[in-house]
């Protein structure tokens, strides 16, 4: 009951791993809990009776006042909601002073997405990093998310398509790949390191590469290109909205995306600026 936060959390990370959590998600959680632990610890806390309601509030204000987005405190937010309910299970702590802990307020703003000219600039900026060129290309061209793309293992790329594993509440799908996709992902792995890691996109010593790593990349070659007001993520809406425009069936669309709703990707009418979508069977190449 009074074990160091420090000495807790490896206790709740293996459990998560036990519990079949994504990879890019026990990473994101271990980073969160040791930034919070280290915030406590500035404070003079160790311990999670330490831990009052006050603390998750100053540490959650001090994300904020860092330029952390309202969005990406919220997600830390839940992290740390999370290890102290698995504390809380585990008899570990008496009392949650994460619960009454409210979010920040997110401005929910629309989707964005590139214009051929954008995304063309981007590719021009990315090509001498193979890597990244790669995971831009699969992003424009299959529309799959960014921690699907850190995900996505070796035993999962086909000749003409890639499969993603189930996960939380997504059903396995299969993505067909097209023509740039699939160079792009061939060029990569013609360079990727020998390692025995089961994963396509690796970092220079053999890990997973990490979405907050991915998500940092692009934007750094966003900025190169100078289009900053974009991030990684407006390359699937961009997926989306193109294929849209050029007629590509909804149902199609949105079974490719991994919608749960034919309504979300009917959302995405009105973005693309048309009443109807079109009936073609075939992705189309951005």
């Amino acid at each position: 009951m009074n074990e160091p936060l420090i000495k807790v959390l490896p206790r709740f990370i293996e459990d998560l791993k036990q519990k079949g959590r994504s990879p890019s998600t026990i990473l994101a959680y271990r980073a969160d809990a040791e930034q919070l632990i280290s915030f406590l610890q500035q404070r003079s806390k160790v311990l999670a009776s330490q831990t009052k309601q006050e603390d998750i509030e100053a540490f959650r204000d001090s994300l904020l006042a860092q330029k952390y987005t309202p969005k990406s405190t919220s997600r830390k937010l839940n992290a740390i909601k999370t290890f102290f309910r698995w504390m809380i299970d585990e008899k570990l702590a008496e009392a949650d002073p994460s619960k009454s802990v409210t979010h920040p307020q997110i401005e929910n703003s629309a989707p964005k997405f590139l214009s051929p000219l954008e995304y063309r600039a981007l590719r021009d900026v990315v090509r001498s990093d193979i890597r990244i060129a790669a995971i831009v290309e699969l992003v424009l061209q299959t529309g799959i998310r960014i921690s699907e793309v850190a995900n996505l293992k070796n035993a999962d790329v086909e000749e003409e398509s890639i499969r993603i594993e189930p996960y939380a509440t997504q059903p396995e799908r299969e993505v067909p790949l097209s023509l740039p996709a699939k160079m792009a992902l061939n060029n990569y792995l013609t360079i990727r390191p020998q390692t025995d890691s089961p994963f396509v996109f690796i970092s220079k010593n053999g890990k997973a590469l990490a979405v907050r790593n991915i998500r940092a990349a692009v934007d750094r070659y966003m900025q190169k290109a100078e289009i900053p007001n974009y991030s990684v993520n407006d390359l699937r809406t961009t997926f989306i909205v193109e294929n849209l425009k050029r007629g590509v069936d909804l149902g199609v669309l949105s079974h490719i995306t991994g919608h749960k709703r034919l309504s979300t990707t009917e959302r995405y009418l009105a973005l693309a600026q048309i009443k109807e979508a079109g009936k073609k069977q075939k992705l189309e190449e951005l």
